[in-house]
Formats: structure tokens, C-alpha cells, sequence
């Protein structure tokens, strides 16, 4: 009996370190990923990848269209040379996020022969992917990688692991302005990071 409690008390102390040891990975992760985002990077690149995101209609959506406006920044003060615009077909009634990405940016005087697309992703890998076909098609190899804050250091190491040359450049201003809208955010990403730690997707 004495050793059956005695078992008992170690299997409880055991799963108590082991669940604040998660609990201290995740909270780490989450602030990692907050901090990083907040960094920015002043540097020439040959392209900024904008990855997809929601479109409404014939419009980008408002998180979208400040991944637009900043790569479009990016291209008038000479950060980088050409935009690639990422993204498939979410809705069957819409068109492409990266033709409707490419269409705002022409709308704003960028060239169209300094606008890239690719058109068949739904996912942050398969943007980044995708988008690195095409960069190598056109000797493109350095780049600055454009989404909103918190998701800046997934796509990026996701990015490197595919042997890019990426740099973090977030948004310098986001949708997700609340404390609640960043931390519901905060935690999908936190999530999605270790997903992708551990899977690779």
C-alpha cells in the first residue's frame, strides 16, 4: 500500500513538471514569436514575397491589403525590385489572392514587369514554395518576406529551410490592432509554429 501511494505522489509530481514544462515551451514560443516581430530589417533584397491572404470579391481584404501597401513600399523607396504575389483561389466565385494582390499594385503605379505571381498555393508553405519556383525562374535569390507581425518568424524559418535567402518584413501596421484580436492571433501562431516545428508543414 505505502509503495502504491508512494508511486502514485512520483506519477503526479512527474505529470505536474511535465505539463509546466510545456506550458513554460509554449509561453516562451508565444513571446518569441511576438518579439520578432517587432524587429525589422533595412535591407536591398531582389524581391518581397507577399504571402496570400483573404480576398473579398474583386478586393483584397484589410489584412491583405496592408501586406500590399507595405511590399509596395518596399518597391518605391528601392528595398527591392520586383513583388511576388502569392496565393490561390479561396472561393470558387473569386479570383486568385495573387491577381487581385498583382491588380492593387498595378492601381498603384508599380510596373506589371516588376510584379510576379504564383496562383495554385493555400498555405504559407506552399506560398513560399511556389513563390521560390518562380524567383529562380527570373534569378531572383534574395528576398524580404512580407506578412503581418506574428507571423513573421514561422515564415521565415520556413522560408530558410527552403534554402532562401529570406529576411523578416512585417507590416508596420495590422488588423489585429485589439489585445484580444493579437492574442487570439498570437495563439493560432504559436500553435502553427509548433505544428510546423514538428511536421514540417
Amino acid at each position: 500500500m505505502l509503495n502504491y501511494k508512494i508511486s502514485k505522489k512520483w506519477l503526479i509530481l512527474v505529470t505536474l513538471a511535465l505539463i509546466s514544462a510545456l506550458l513554460l515551451a509554449i509561453a516562451s514560443s508565444a513571446s518569441s514569436i511576438y518579439l520578432y516581430g517587432s524587429s525589422t530589417n533595412n535591407i536591398k533584397a531582389d524581391a518581397a514575397i507577399v504571402l496570400g491572404a483573404a480576398v473579398w470579391g474583386e478586393e483584397p481584404s484589410p489584412v491583405f491589403r496592408e501586406r500590399i501597401n507595405h511590399a509596395i513600399n518596399l518597391y518605391k523607396n528601392g528595398s527591392v525590385k520586383t513583388i511576388i504575389f502569392t496565393g490561390g483561389i479561396g472561393e470558387s466565385n473569386e479570383p486568385p489572392e495573387a491577381i487581385v494582390g498583382k491588380n492593387y499594385a498595378l492601381a498603384q503605379q508599380v510596373k506589371s514587369a516588376d510584379i510576379l505571381t504564383e496562383t495554385q498555393s493555400r498555405t504559407t508553405h506552399q506560398n513560399l514554395t511556389n513563390a521560390l519556383e518562380v524567383a529562380k525562374a527570373h534569378q531572383l535569390n534574395k528576398f524580404l518576406i512580407v506578412s503581418d507581425p506574428l507571423h513573421m518568424k514561422r515564415a521565415v524559418l520556413m522560408a530558410r529551410n527552403l534554402g532562401m535567402d529570406a529576411h523578416s518584413s512585417p507590416t508596420p501596421t495590422t488588423r489585429y490592432r485589439s489585445f484580444h484580436s493579437q492574442m487570439e492571433f498570437l495563439s493560432r501562431e504559436t500553435y502553427f509554429y509548433f505544428v510546423y516545428l514538428v511536421f514540417k508543414i
